[in-house]
């Protein structure tokens, strides 16, 4: 039986033990394939997670580099000293800081050549001028109101009991506002004597009225604004055929230390005021001009 079985046998057991170990190989291979996908994969998200993590550190780098370079600027900025700025200076302070100057006719020439400047041609300028002689002397600031009218009025008491016109006055006593224009009719009260005291004013009156207290009786003395003079003398409520006195409150100054000419509106009305016949006046030598 050991014959029979001959080369066949051997050959059979060769080819098993080999399908044996082929199995055997190719089952060793193919777990060995599965950890070589898993470690690529592996390998891949440790790449990736190597550059986010890379990312971040380059921009928590940058904002760390960054932020100093914010920090000084705002160390500089605060050790640097801030800047004042320099408030322009009004007439206020310019004149809180220097002494009072009482005005003189050369004051009132100038500001006249100044406003009428471009509004007048020069030859009408050189007519605005006014002489010498059309001025009284000036106040000082010495005087009160009543001293400074018996300077230079020093024969009132004729001119007043002279002077028998309606609708018009011998003295005029210009000022910026109502208020004041009370305060200087009080000041009166030692210099106009038996004289009537009329205020020209906007403030609660009524032109009408005004016109209606002009009419009614002799007036002696006008004490107003520029504004309410100038409506009056339109409507032809007050006339100057007997004017001689013009006092301008000159050197007067309210709580921002302005003059009345100082005041925009009030300047206006101020020069309407001397066109409306005050300039012409003063030529034909029938008014004076004074500076309180």
């Amino acid at each position: 039986m050991g014959d029979d079985l001959g080369e066949e046998w051997w050959t059979n057991e060769a080819n098993s033990d080999a399908s044996g170990v082929d199995e055997e190989t190719e089952q060793e291979e193919r777990p060995t394939e599965k950890p070589n996908t898993q470690t690529k994969h592996e390998k891949r998200k440790r790449v990736a997670e190597k550059t986010v993590k890379a990312k971040k550190k380059k921009k928590n780098e940058q904002k760390e580099v960054i932020n100093p370079q914010k920090k000084e600027t705002n160390d500089e900025k605060s050790a640097k000293p801030k800047k004042k700025r320099k408030k322009k200076k009004t007439i206020t302070d310019v004149l809180a800081s220097s002494e009072p100057k009482p005005g003189c006719p050369a004051d009132l020439q100038n500001l006249v050549a100044q406003y009428f400047s471009d509004k007048r041609s020069v030859i009408e300028l050189e007519e605005l001028q006014l002489h010498d002689s059309c001025f009284l002397s000036s106040n000082d600031l010495t005087h009160t109101l009543s001293s400074y009218l018996k300077q230079i009025c020093p024969k009132w008491s004729k001119i007043q009991k002279q002077h028998a016109d309606k609708s018009s006055v011998v003295l005029l006593i210009v000022c910026s506002s109502a208020l004041r224009t009370i305060e200087l009719i009080k000041q009166l009260t030692t210099f106009k004597g038996e004289a009537k005291a009329i205020k020209l004013f906007a403030k609660h009156i009524k032109v009408e009225e005004q016109v209606k207290l002009l009419q009614k009786g002799v007036t002696h003395i006008g004490v107003g604004t520029p504004g309410r003079i100038s409506t009056l003398i339109e409507k032809e409520g007050l006339n100057l055929q007997a004017l001689r006195y013009l006092v301008l409150d000159w050197n007067w100054r309210d709580q921002k230390l302005r003059r009345m000419v100082d005041i925009p509106e009030v300047k206006v009305d101020f020069f309407k005021l001397l066109e409306g016949g005050i300039l012409n006046g003063c030529k034909d030598d029938k008014v004076k001009i004074g500076l309180f």
